[in-house]
């Protein structure tokens, strides 16, 4: 693969194979008796590195292409798909849609074009030497060791991917999009008086791996990982109970991701079966909490420049000032909800239909200086970094883990504890702001988003923000 092809789309329609005018002939007779639907093709090679313990462990690298053809009638999909990019197996997708009934509605209009190229179409995976990453990895390990005489473990991972898609409408519209992903994690285990704990740091976006390659940058998350792994070798017990919880900036919005996002996606709430579904206009969150989902951010691991049904990503306002103003759709439930589509329309692959999901979701900063917010707790728990969650999209009910945590005493930062989990539901904790910090950011590029049996990658963000009255699920006895 060279790194700098003329046109990507050679991917996807090969000497011999597809050629772009059959696909739009093949895509309108398939789909000429539906509301809405597509050709999806794609074209994808991935990459990854673990070096563990020193060594090499794993280094795989792997190509897929294939097809997705969906068609929407009413409430109604069909949908079917293939590895194999040709016009016979289109042609064998298609007797799919036979299921559908005959459209009723107006067919939908076509996306508009609207979005600036939000990343580069040059391939990642092959502008840097095979050499030069595993050395990296080997680079990272040997400087994490020399950081500190209590580091036992070191594992690194580097990750990249290289996508090429197509999109083919029924009425002749044709979206197409090179999209770059890299990663890089790094994991310490500390040992110090038969104790072991672990720190963790990741970052990545839709950019090429020489960001990751500056010695700056990775030295950067040894030391974040590294200081995480040494706070908790002094944790302490977490206490349990009711009690005011002030959440760091940052990867921290991973909870609201959870325990609201998913909640103000379209699918769940046409279906009313949302903890916000009927409540637009309505007051859902504390004055002062604005959520945002943008998918238009330049770079970022959640971001793309059109999404999986071809429609332009866009800055959408889902709560503004406590007050519920949207939801996150896709083209089908915005139709049937009488609603314009967000550009939230996401798939894992060619092998899945589209659904409404979030890009980059995050809440907007405030006023607060986040020492005053801590000052303002004076007792309680601040919680900085997370790790697993669940939660149930019906109820908005939330258990999330925390990966570092303190204490919170006297209004300043106490004693790191450890097993602390927070307990709660996401209307309710929207409800409980207290206090919202100026000092919003982003995470730095390590979300996956799991729904409906799919993974996407995706962003999240917040402020400072001061929680009064939250449950923690605590070890202490």
């Amino acid at each position: 693969m060279s790194a700098m092809t003329p046109d990507p789309r050679g991917f996807l329609y090969r000497p011999g194979g597809l050629d772009p005018d059959a696909a739009l002939k093949l895509t309108a007779e398939a789909l000429k008796g539906c509301d809405d639907g597509e050709l999806y093709l794609q074209y994808t090679a991935s990459e990854s590195f673990g070096f563990d313990d020193g060594r090499l462990k794993t280094a795989d690298f792997n190509t897929q292409a294939g097809f997705g053809l969906r068609g929407v009638s009413g409430e109604t999909t069909a949908f079917a798909q293939a590895n194999d990019i040709s016009e016979g197996a289109i042609r064998r997708a298609a007797e799919t849609m036979a299921v559908l009934d005959p459209a009723k509605d107006t067919r939908q209009a076509p996306p508009l074009r609207t979005n600036a190229k939000l990343y580069t179409d040059s391939d990642p995976l092959s502008l840097i030497p095979f050499a030069k990453k595993v050395a990296l990895c080997q680079q990272i390990d040997a400087a994490t060791r020399a950081r500190d005489p209590r580091v036992a473990q070191v594992s690194v991972s580097l990750a990249g991917s290289w996508s090429v898609v197509e999109i083919v409408r029924p009425d002749g519209f044709v979206a197409h999009d090179v999209r770059p992903l890299v990663r890089l994690n790094i994991q310490i285990m500390a040992e110090a008086n038969g104790r072991r704990e672990t720190g963790y740091h990741g970052l990545g976006g839709r950019y090429l791996y020489d960001d990751l390659f500056e010695p700056a940058t990775w030295n950067k998350a040894i030391d974040l990982a590294l200081a995480q792994a040494l706070v908790n070798l002094e944790s302490v017990a977490a206490p349990a109970g009711e009690m005011t919880v002030v959440l760091g900036p940052g990867w921290p919005g991973v909870l609201l991701h959870e325990a609201i996002g998913h909640g103000l996606e379209g699918d769940f709430n046409r279906k009313g079966t949302s903890a916000f579904s009927g409540r637009l206009g309505e007051r859902v969150a504390s004055p002062g909490v604005t959520v945002i989902d943008d998918g238009a951010l330049d770079r970022r691991r959640g971001s793309l420049t059109i999404d999986d049904e071809g429609t332009p990503t866009r800055r959408n306002v889902l709560i503004e000032d406590g007050i519920l103003k949207g939801y996150i759709q896709d083209r089908m439930n915005a139709r049937l909800m009488g609603v314009e589509p967000t550009g939230n329309g996401r798939r894992e692959s060619f092998a899945y239909a589209p659904m409404p999901r979030m890009t980059n979701t995050f809440m907007l900063g405030g006023n607060d200086d986040p020492r005053e917010i801590l000052a303002r707790a004076k007792t309680g728990i601040y919680a900085k970094s997370f790790g697993g969650g669940q939660v149930d999209i019906t109820s908005g009910k939330f258990v999330f883990s925390c990966t570092e945590a303190y204490r919170i005493e006297n209004g300043r930062l106490g004693a790191p504890i450890k097993g602390a989990t927070l307990i709660g539901d996401g209307p309710t904790v929207l409800t409980k702001v207290a206090a919202i910090g100026d000092d919003m950011a982003l995470d730095e590029g390590i979300g996956i988003c799991g729904k409906g049996g799919q993974s996407v990658p995706a962003g999240v963000g917040q402020p400072t923000l001061l929680i009064e009255g939250l449950t923690v699920g605590g070890t202490a006895a």
